[in-house]
């Protein structure tokens, strides 16, 4: 079991230890590869075009028609001789006239429509895909922080789970040195085959500490694989240590305000707002006259190939919504209601926002000073059990003061990493919560 544990071990380490990988590199890496961005990127580029179809309504519509048509229908035969220039004398005989022969009309028609006047519509559909492209530009700066902070988490959550197997890896050692120590104790005559049992299950207990921690890091550098967009069985030699990040001295207000400026929720309810201002306006525009022209050329014959009569057209026209069933008042309503509900939602985002900032902020506090206070206790379970060890082998401590200290070691030793993990990623989730989180951000720099 101990050789096949240990060749595990081995060959899981050789598997991982291969390129070297900064979390700065793995930020840059999750930027470049993962496909969160690729599609949020995708809805940007959407949001774009759809500024330049609003725009393309200020152009005239050109249009080509072909239209073939066969009857003997009284009227259709005499306006196709007259639109084909094909009418003569003849045809003013009463019976061609009621009852005509079967007649061909090939129709092209190239048509020319020019908006002159809509009451800003067109302008205000611009302005709305405008906004919205600035609305999809904070949704991809949401999902670039969403996907730096993703890769903080779990590249110190990879670094974590590698300590703690070097942990448990050392709690194995000292288990094993402790039973040699009780053997040797034992054969002095000063212990018991009691006490000797009791360090073997420890011992147990520290190689079971050892597995789980083993699989651990198998799982955690494979989610960070998935947070750098890679194949899971990627492998990384992590160089970046998890230490403690300083952050700027800012104030919680400090921060809070940051985050109304920054964050990219607060810029889009800001967006959504003005997003609803401009519907009111549409809705509006939409009692006002609307002018147009019109210009077309029109070619009628009977066979496709030949020449026939050639028409042209010019009109302008006006269209005033004088009455349309009380239904655009209706939507002005609406639209004065969705700018209602989206100042509403404004304010709530906000308040949402500036609690996010707090929690972050109390989050780190609590991280580095539960640092403060794992460190001191590390400190002193590492001079405790010193102390029991010598006193164990001369006699004076029993196995269950060695194996209690050497307990309390492990544990806390597995504090103290945890909460500078919980101290680096708090610092990441802060200036997340500022709406700061970048490349260049202390948090990925340290």
């Amino acid at each position: 079991m101990k050789v096949r544990f240990s060749v595990l071990f081995l060959l899981s380490l050789a598997a991982w230890a291969q390129t070297p990988l900064t979390l700065a590199d793995a930020v840059r890496t999750a930027l470049d590869k993962h496909p969160s961005l690729e599609a949020a990127s995708a809805r940007l580029k959407a949001a774009e075009t759809r500024i330049e179809q609003a725009r393309g309504s200020y152009l005239p519509k050109v249009n080509y028609t072909e239209t073939f048509a066969r009857s003997d229908n009284p009227v259709f035969v005499f306006s196709s001789l007259l639109t084909q220039h094909q009418f003569s004398e003849k045809n003013f005989a009463i019976g061609p006239l009621n009852r005509p022969d079967f007649m061909n009309n090939f129709q092209s028609v190239i048509s020319v429509d020019q908006v002159l006047y809509d009451a800003g519509q067109i302008r205000h559909g611009v302005q709305a895909a405008e906004l919205g492209h600035k609305i999809a530009g904070e949704d991809e700066r949401a999902a670039r922080m969403g996907v730096i902070a993703g890769v903080l988490r779990t590249y110190f959550g990879a670094v974590l789970a590698r300590e703690g197997l070097h942990v448990a890896n050392e709690a194995v050692k000292s288990a094993e040195t402790d039973l040699k120590r009780a053997d040797t104790v034992r054969a002095a005559g000063m212990a018991t085959d009691a006490d000797v049992l009791s360090i073997r299950v420890h011992v147990a207990a520290m190689k079971e500490q050892q597995i789980r921690r083993t699989y651990d890091l198998a799982v955690a550098r494979a989610a960070l694989n998935e947070a750098l967009g890679l194949p899971l069985d990627t492998g990384h030699d992590l160089t970046t240590k998890l230490d403690l990040v300083a952050l700027k001295g800012l104030g919680i207000a400090e921060y809070e305000k940051t985050a109304a400026a920054e964050r990219p929720e607060a810029r889009q309810v800001d967006l959504s707002t003005k997003l609803a201002e401009n519907q009111t306006r549409t809705a509006r525009s939409a009692l006002l006259p609307q002018a147009g022209v019109r210009a077309m050329f029109e070619a009628d014959r009977r066979q496709f190939v030949n020449q026939g009569g050639v028409n042209w057209l010019f009109a302008a026209s006006l269209k005033w919504n004088l009455f349309n069933g009380f239904s655009d008042r209706a939507k002005i309503s609406e639209a004065a209601e969705s700018l209602r509900g989206a100042r509403a939602v404004q304010r709530q985002t906000d308040a949402g926002i500036r609690l996010q900032v707090r929690q972050a902020y109390a989050g780190l506090k609590a991280a580095e000073e539960r640092i403060e206070v794992a460190s001191a206790a590390v400190t002193m379970a590492e001079e405790s059990l010193r102390i029991t060890k010598n006193r164990y082998e001369a006699g004076l401590a029993t196995v269950s003061d060695l194996l209690r200290n050497e307990t309390a070691l492990l544990e806390t030793q597995t504090r103290r990493l945890a909460a500078v993990y919980d101290q680096r990623v708090a610092a990441a989730m802060l200036e997340l919560a500022a709406g700061t989180l970048a490349v260049d951000s202390e948090s990925v720099r340290s």
